[in-house]
């Protein structure tokens, strides 16, 4: 048996732009992506905070630095620039390895400067 676990968030990220048509995906800037473990190509769920939207998408990584969060593609029509989103990944466990998980967690302010990082 193996248990869905939050894996990593980043919660109340500023989206800072959109590109309605780039392919797709959530730009992340590579340093807070990395700070939480997020890859490449890595699946989301993402939760609107401002208009109760939610979505799955993947992961690019952004410039590193730039407190980037872009929505593109579809995605691009679920937010305004300002909004405050909430990004998780989930991973499967064993019920040995869920007993010790802690999930990788920071919080952001309006500039996506991380204010307080937790395991």
């Amino acid at each position: 048996m193996h248990l869905t676990l939050l894996k990593s968030k980043i919660h109340r990220a500023a989206v800072t732009s959109a590109s309605l048509h780039y392919e797709g995906s959530l730009t992340i800037s590579s340093d807070l992506a990395e700070q939480i473990g997020l890859l490449p190509y890595e699946k989301i769920l993402v939760g609107n905070m401002s208009n109760g939207e939610r979505f799955e998408t993947y992961v690019i990584y952004g410039e590193r630095g730039a407190g980037m969060i872009q929505l593109n593609g579809a995605t691009a029509h679920l937010g305004q620039i300002g909004d405050r989103l909430t990004i998780m990944n989930f991973a499967s466990y064993t019920p040995e390895e869920a007993a010790v998980h802690k999930p990788r967690v920071i919080v952001v302010n309006e500039k996506n400067e991380v204010m307080r990082a937790g395991k």
